[in-house]
């Protein structure tokens, strides 16, 4: 087993943490799915109002994670630390890859021009490797349908990154049917753009995808990454649909008695119809039930692969729940250091070696997937790569507590920390303060005032953990080196 240089703050955990735990486990399989802005409370286990039951099918027979976070609160940075296992300050994702000038309702007019932009032209750092990169020793086939989010150029797409297949978006979102981004096209097969499917529903080309893999990797070991669209809004300049998430009528039709509505309101600065409340909130569930019925098609082919035993499954959302989504009972959403927008939903099963039906509270981050999965599969960490994780098996498996006991992040003027059950936020206004979890999650009771030497340990804490990545090894596409 490779050795890794370790940060301060996780120096006491032990590289044979990392080593399957019994010689009788093969390794295992891989699937990774992830929603895009999914609220923490819209599971259907736990939130009546919304319908996934193959969401809940999951959580009965593996562990809700009910202290997760993602390493920020917008989706590039996040799904950046969840291929590397490093914080976005670390691997130089810290920021998004997107154009602003959509948000003026700015449509550009050609491809030359798109193509000059940053959303086009930013990516992820080549050194930087990623989970699909330390399976293939093992001989894994690996595959992502989906968002990929870090990167268009062919440097930095999936083929390029250690992934064998790949179909879907390269930006931060599209237009669920047209699969254009405020008119430029963006879906992908491998290297090149692909119309083939324009007209057709994104989820549904994703578990076509997905399945068509799990067909060709019978007898292969497999990682499968699937980062859906879902539920995040409709990336389309025509207010009627930019204001809301598209999904197809049939799953609209599972919550009845909401009527498309259109009032009026205002985009890009100018009146407009845009999308109720109500109907907001039909579209989104709609998009999550649309994805969750994906999902049970591609649980149903691994049980009739009799592959389910040995596969290791996490669903998680990239960052909390805006516009629609339901967050209860945390505060704030996406965007925000808030509990609203980085504690996020979290299942995982592998019944081969985790036990189902259970809730884990313990304080885990999307930074643990990619040591998790290295010792799931009996891969090797990277050679001289610093991780910010740790394999979280034994603690799902109730033989050891959390060694995640500090987390930090930074948007941005906007700041954070959790260092047990301490927060203290920054939202780089007079939104500020500390905050105890252990008794008040939905952080409504500052306690600033009444705890100055916690509130200032933290503030500590968080300027010792911003040396220490200011002194990592650089890395772009924002870091000036």
């Amino acid at each position: 087993m490779s050795r890794r240089k370790i940060p301060w703050h996780i120096l006491f955990l032990f590289p044979s943490l990392f080593i399957l735990e019994s010689s009788a486990l093969e390794p295992a399989n891989v699937l990774l799915i992830v929603s895009d802005d999914q609220g923490y409370n819209d599971i259907g286990l736990i939130n009546p109002d919304i319908l996934t039951p193959n969401l809940d099918r999951l959580a009965r027979e593996g562990i809700r994670l009910t202290n997760f976070y993602v390493s920020w609160p917008a989706c590039t940075p996040s799904r950046g630390s969840l291929m590397t296992g490093r914080y976005p300050q670390r691997n130089g994702i810290h920021d998004m890859i997107r154009n602003e000038a959509p948000d003026y309702g700015y449509q550009y007019k050609s491809r030359e021009e798109y193509e000059a932009s940053w959303e086009w032209i930013g990516g992820m750092d080549q050194r930087e490797v990623m989970i699909p990169a330390i399976l293939k020793a093992r001989g894994f086939k690996s595959a992502v349908y989906g968002k990929w989010d870090l990167g268009a150029l062919r440097r930095y797409l999936p083929t390029s990154r250690g992934f064998d297949d790949f179909y879907g978006f390269v930006n931060t979102g599209i237009d669920y049917y047209t699969h254009e981004r405020y008119g430029m096209h963006s879906m992908f097969r491998n290297e090149l753009r692909t119309k083939e499917d324009q007209g057709a529903y994104a989820t549904n080309l994703f578990r076509r995808e997905a399945l068509r893999f799990l067909g060709k990797t019978e007898n292969t070991p497999f990682f499968l990454y699937l980062p859906f669209n879902a539920p995040h809004g409709s990336s389309s300049l025509d207010p009627a649909i930019r204001g809301s998430v598209q999904a197809p009528e049939e799953y609209k039709a599972m919550y009845p008695g909401i009527e498309t509505k259109m009032v009026k309101g205002s985009r890009y600065g100018k009146p407009a119809m845009v999308p109720s409340k109500e109907t907001k909130r039909r579209d989104y569930r709609a998009a999550v039930t649309c994805m969750d019925a994906a999902i049970g098609d591609i649980l149903k082919r691994l049980d009739q692969q009799k592959k389910a035993h040995n596969t290791l499954v996490i669903f998680m959302s990239d960052n909390g729940g805006g516009g629609p989504a339901d967050n209860r009972p945390l505060r704030g959403k996406k965007g925000q250091m808030w509990e609203g927008g980085l504690r996020v939903p979290c299942i995982i099963r592998w019944p081969a070696a985790l036990p189902g039906g259970k809730t884990c509270d313990a304080f885990l981050s999307s930074l643990e997937i990619f040591p998790t999965i290295a010792a799931a599969t009996g891969a090797d960490l990277p050679e001289g790569v610093t991780l910010d994780g740790f394999n979280m098996l034994p603690v799902l498996r109730d033989k050891a507590p959390s060694k995640r006991t500090a987390m930090f992040w930074q948007r941005r003027n906007l700041k954070a920390a959790r260092v047990g059950s301490w927060k203290w936020v920054d939202m780089g206004n007079d939104s500020q303060g500390l905050f105890d979890l252990r008794s008040d999650p939905g952080e409504r009771r500052n306690l600033a005032t009444k705890k100055p030497d916690i509130l200032n340990r933290l503030r500590k804490q968080f300027a010792d953990w911003s040396k220490e990545m200011d002194q990592a090894e650089p890395r772009g596409p924002f870091r000036n080196f």
